[in-house]
């Protein structure tokens, strides 16, 4: 590549040593760059980019202190436009000697051009107008080879002055079929030559661009990051005379490359303000934008009025990209190195069907990719080019540019983190496993409270009409189980406006109906357990999830997929006393079957439930316990619990002591004596490892707690408030024949009790024997009241129970009672003993 080709347009050939000790005038940096005063809207800000050198150029003689960009590289646009200078000064002093090579290297190293301003002064019908101010001088110190220098200078000092004619320079790409990029109108110039000596430029010219397929296809390569390098050709013919010596017109050409990292980036900016709200027309949204960027080139000029298109990536590279938006600006006021604003106003309209159309072999539509992206905090790209259907003021030859070439603009994601602020669930149901489902899990149904906030930029209505979602539940950071909501769940919303310093805010209500409930870690899950049932602080269960909303607005239905959302869900302790609040109370009694060692029976049970939670059991076993020793199993099967009284509760009862071990006989022995004799007694249930088929996990967190309480009392035929629960309700004795007879109640409905052998004792004020009944011949005790046989008695005459007996004939006596007896069912039997206090005794000869 020859050094024409590589060279600077601004200052050529710049080889000297001095090459790398500073960089010179800013003019390689977007035209609009970030700014670390702007606040965005977002509230961040962006810290100004380090200039984009084009090259390494040498140390140009001292500048102005005012002239801060001296220390900065060369800045893009006036590049191009001293460009077009530089080719003309450059060549009208090579052109005008007789010692060409010498001159044209001592200009190429000496000249020195430095622009101090450009701005835009109009556009017109087919370009714009420009003004450029510049200084111009010769630097002989830049050049190396001393023989060039002295040859140079004396050539220069001789010569003095050079003057151009008019000059028009066409600017083409050579590497694209040699282009037309762009042609400028130079005026006439005068050079002062002489070394140190500054010419100071300030002329106007006219700029109008080339083909627009040009301009296209450097754009798309350079958007693209195909654009390794660009290579302009620089051409004109240039009239020239030295004083009142004409020269003659001479046809020139100059090349610039530059390479891939030389060329600037898109130019950064803050969003200072965003707002979207509802259109005048139905269908519509208006959004209104207010973009802060920082100028700092040497640049002045005014952009007019101009349209754009908005639109989104289709779902592959070759789908053709969807229009969302239409904007238009507000005339934009670029001053050199300050803060530009630019107002931009939008209108989005009904949202076409490939917008929210899913792609293929996904599950998102560009929609949901696009809303993802945002909702993370991630950049969203959008594509902006120039409107089809232009303002009329806007030239042509603008329009035409714009509409060849599509940019991505990042815009600027939100972190949604937090957005919904408050959760609550009420009229909460539980349901258990099934236990024919090996993967079934717990499930959970309720109202759903969750109060979402709203970003000030959104003043359009929305309406929330369905929510899903996939949320990790905690306990005090560590995780207890996943709610999995994988069904649309039926929502309404209702927008709350902004007051004082409080936000806008969304109050979301959704029913959700049987969500499974995953335990993950029993530990947790058991800390829990305990909290609920031994705390007295409410339990707050932190809630992270990713929830699906599908929301109405008047641009059509949305949906918005995995917005993240963090809460916390109180839930009551069940306070003191809330276990013994339960009073179950068995109804009835059936047996269903029966062993030398066990009973089977169905009862029908009513509890009162004290939580606000209700629950739906479709199969649970648990172990019932006296002392610590197992002594059978409670089942419970399609059971309904509701909040307070419940009725009539089917349980099935397995009654097996030997399942605890042989010291469990002798526990279960005792309680049921107790029972009979209607002692306070106390049973304690306890889960176990297969209490619920296939939960293993809650399972075993559930087995470390238990519940006790007073045993269900059972509801004997013509029980009284006085004689509730006794099973032996009267006596009576008859003084002569020596014998009496009892009144019993059997709480069984539909099977008979029998009682093979009876020892009892009759005791008058609760220590003197009245008389002791042996009998070893059985009897029965069929459902309800009965009468037993008249039991033999032998009186204990010596004791003074006996003289209470005899005075009593006639009438009534209380006694006590004390038995032991073996009882049998079916083909259980069991022995027991019975102690009765009080027992009314009718005395009859």
């Amino acid at each position: 590549m020859s050094e024409e080709e590589t060279a600077p347009l601004l200052s050529a050939g710049m080889k000297g040593k001095g090459s790398h000790e500073r960089t010179s005038s800013s003019e390689s940096t977007p035209l609009l760059s970030s700014t670390t005063d702007t606040p965005r809207y977002d509230g961040e800000a962006d810290d100004h980019d380090g200039d984009i050198a084009v090259s390494n150029e040498p140390n140009p003689p001292a500048v102005p202190a005012d002239s801060h960009s001296t220390k900065k590289s060369r800045r893009w646009p006036s590049f191009i436009a001293m460009g077009i200078l530089a080719i003309v000064v450059v060549a009208i002093i090579v052109i005008a000697f007789i010692v060409p090579e010498a001159v044209q290297e001592y200009a190429q190293q000496a000249a020195v051009i430095e622009p101090t301003n450009l701005a835009l002064e109009s556009i017109t019908t087919d370009g714009v107008r420009v003004r450029v101010q510049a200084n111009f001088h010769l630097d002989g110190s830049k050049v190396d080879n001393d023989h060039v220098r002295r040859v140079g200078k004396a050539t220069t000092w001789v010569a003095y002055q050079l003057q151009s004619d008019e000059t028009k320079i066409d600017v083409r790409l050579p590497d694209y079929d040699n282009l037309l990029l762009g042609s400028a109108i130079v005026p006439p110039l005068v050079l002062n030559l002489r070394d140190g000596e500054v010419t100071q430029f300030d002329f106007v010219t006219d700029i109008t661009p080339g083909a627009v397929e040009g301009i296209r296809i450097i754009a798309n390569e350079w958007l693209e990051g195909r654009l390794q390098k660009l290579r302009l050709d620089g051409m004109a013919d240039v009239g020239l005379k030295s004083g009142i010596f004409p020269l003659g017109t001479h046809t020139i050409s100059e090349s610039l490359v530059f390479e891939a990292n030389k060329i600037p980036a898109m130019p950064k900016y803050n969003i200072t303000r965003f707002n979207v709200e509802d259109g005048p027309m139905n269908g519509t949204m208006l959004v209104d934008v207010s973009l802060t960027a920082f100028n700092e080139y040497p640049i002045k000029l005014d952009i007019p009025v101009l349209g754009f298109d908005i639109l989104v990536p289709g779902c592959a590279n070759s789908d053709s990209s969807i229009l969302v938006a239409e904007a238009v600006t507000d005339t934009v006021h670029v001053l050199p190195r300050s803060d530009v604003e630019a107002e931009v106003k939008g209108v989005i309209r009904e949202l076409p069907e490939s917008l929210t159309r899913v792609c293929p072999d996904s599950s998102s539509s560009p929609l949901d990719v696009l809303l993802e992206q945002f909702m993370h905090g991630e950049p969203a790209t959008l594509l902006v080019r120039g409107t089809r259907n232009p303002d009329s003021d806007t030239p042509k030859w603008i329009g035409e540019i714009l509409r060849s070439v599509s940019v991505p603009v990042p815009f600027p994601g939100r972190n949604l983190d937090g957005l919904l602020k408050k959760f609550s669930l009420t009229d909460t149901h539980f349901t258990l496993p099934d236990p024919d489902d090996s993967e079934s899990n717990p499930k959970v149904s309720g109202t759903i409270l969750v109060t979402a906030g709203l970003p000030s930029e959104m003043n359009f209505d929305i309406s929330v009409t369905n929510v899903r979602a996939k949320a990790d539940v905690l306990y005090k950071s560590r995780k207890m189980g996943e709610l999995n909501v994988r069904e649309w769940q039926h929502a309404n919303s209702t927008r709350v406006e902004a007051h004082g310093n409080e936000e806008a805010v969304l109050m979301i209500q959704s029913q959700i109906v049987d969500a499974p409930l995953n335990i993950t870690d029993g530990g947790v899950f058991g800390e829990v357990i305990r909290a609920l049932l031994f705390g007295s602080q409410p339990v707050r269960l932190h809630v992270d999830a990713l929830v699906d909303i599908q929301v109405q607005t008047t641009l059509g239905n949305l949906t918005l997929k995995e917005v993240p959302a963090e809460g916390e869900i109180p839930v009551k302790p069940l306070g003191k006393g809330t276990i013994g609040s339960i009073e179950p109370k068995v109804g009835s009694l059936t047996i269903l079957d029966t062993t030398t060692d066990s009973i089977t029976l169905e009862a029908l049970v009513n509890i009162t439930n004290p939580t606000p939670y209700t629950a739906h059991i479709p199969y649970a076993n648990i172990h019932v316990l006296n002392n610590g020793s197992v002594l059978g199993s409670v089942t419970v099967q399609n059971l309904d619990i509701a909040r307070g009284p419940n009725s009539n509760l089917l349980a099935t009862a397995k009654w097996n002591p030997p399942m605890g071990g042989a010291h469990a006989r002798k526990v279960g022995r005792n309680l049921i004596s107790q029972y009979l004799s209607g002692w306070n007694t106390n049973i304690t249930v306890k889960a176990h490892r297969d209490s619920i088929p296939g939960q293993r996990i809650m399972c075993e967190a559930l087995s470390h707690f238990n519940m006790t309480f007073a045993a269900p009392k059972l509801n004997l035929p013509g029980d009284t408030p006085e004689e509730r629960s006794r099973f032996i309700r009267d006596a009576t004795f008859h003084f002569f024949s020596s014998t009496a007879t009892f009144t019993l109640v059997s709480p069984l409905q539909y099977n008979t009790l029998y009682l093979d052998f009876v020892n009892a004792t009759a005791l008058y004020n609760h220590t003197h024997p009245v008389g002791q009944i042996v009998y070893d011949l059985p009897f029965s005790a069929p459902p309800g009241k009965s009468q037993t046989p008249r039991l033999p008695v032998t009186w204990s005459l010596d004791s003074v129970g006996y003289d209470a007996v005899k005075k009593a004939i006639g009438g009534e006596l209380k006694l006590d009672a004390y038995a032991d007896v073996d009882l049998r069912l079916g083909n259980w039997k069991e022995s027991v003993w019975y102690e009765g206090k009080g027992i009314g005794a009718s005395i009859q000869l």
